[in-house]
């Protein structure tokens, strides 16, 4: 099921019939929707998880248009709200055993706010959200025998000026809006390599790796700034981001499938080759010096941990 590293392409990804991939924030035109395309062009059983079934509906659409016996799945889950993370586990529990959970699904410095449950909406999006749903979904991996959780960071994990150690439900100071995302960024990165040691430790077939897309053209830093992807100011953001981007939303994908599949160890990072890690192939790379604090790993588990209300592994 793994293909060989030494230079990885897309026409390395191997034959995915038999297996169950989930797809967090599959929006039509980003990410999501790419990874999602190219395991089920290999014959996977691909699970579409967002929070609008509408949106969901779309991709689906585009799935199909591409690869007609495409075997796609729909799934609500609104990775921002922890109530719908855990309907959608619910749901997602009659799959049976899931041999990749992809967590893509993200937002980019959004105006500030807060969720239903009281948190920031970049960290509840960004990273409690998802660390529920590997939590919730964890015997279903277990079950595969050889699963993967692949979790999409981003350079600007870089920018972070410290880990968000902090409660979360209490704001503190002046809430800005990129040094938040490369925290949440950089919870990801924490979030992965911690879970992989517990992983290992409990003996458990399942390995945690990370990836990060370059600078893509994607709709991501459009739909944070103003809420849409087109219209007004939007559309131009939109356009500038595909002009500069050195890598389309498809080539953006190419870490997370390459992470997704290839034979790699748990706790890796995989990123673009090309200059700063902006486009390029995919390759195994390194994450910041911040990231590897194994006390700040411990930390932001325990606190996931009181905030979402689930222990594993």
């Amino acid at each position: 099921m793994t293909a060989a590293v030494d230079r990885w392409t897309i026409a390395d990804l191997p034959e995915q019939t038999g297996r169950t991939v989930v797809v967090t924030g599959p929006s039509l035109g980003g990410l999501g929707q790419h990874t999602a395309l190219e395991l089920a062009r290999r014959g996977a059983r691909v699970v579409l998880a967002g929070r609008r079934a509408e949106r969901l509906t779309e991709t689906a659409a585009a799935i199909h248009a591409e690869v007609d016996r495409a075997d796609v799945e729909q799934v609500v889950v609104d990775l921002a709200d922890l109530g719908s993370v855990r309907r959608g586990a619910a749901e997602l529990a009659g799959l049976g055993p899931v041999h990749v959970l992809v967590n893509n699904a993200g937002v980019m410095a959004p105006p500030y706010s807060r969720t239903g449950d009281g948190l920031e909406l970049q960290m509840a999006t960004n990273h409690f959200g998802p660390f529920l749903l590997t939590g919730l979904l964890l015997p279903q991996l277990v079950a595969a025998e050889g699963a993967r959780v692949v979790t999409v960071s981003s350079q600007m994990h870089r920018v972070a000026p410290s880990a968000p150690l902090q409660d979360p439900r209490v704001r503190h100071g002046r809430y800005q809006r990129w040094p938040t995302y490369g925290q949440t960024k950089l919870a990801n990165l924490l979030f992965t390599y911690e879970l992989d040691r517990r992983l290992r430790r409990a003996e458990l077939p399942v390995k945690a790796l990370a990836a990060h897309p370059g600078f893509a053209s994607t709709h991501l830093a459009a739909n944070g700034q103003y809420g849409r992807a087109a219209g007004g100011r939007a559309s131009i953001l939109d356009a500038a981001i595909k002009a500069v981007s050195p890598n389309t939303a498809e080539q953006g994908a190419w870490p997370t499938l390459m992470a997704a599949t290839a034979d790699l160890p748990g706790a890796t990072y995989v990123g673009p080759d090309g200059l700063f890690e902006w486009g390029g192939s995919p390759r195994v790379t390194t994450s910041s010096r911040r990231s590897l604090d194994e006390v700040a790993q411990r930390r932001l588990w325990e606190l996931s941990e009181e905030v979402t209300g689930i222990r594993y592994p």
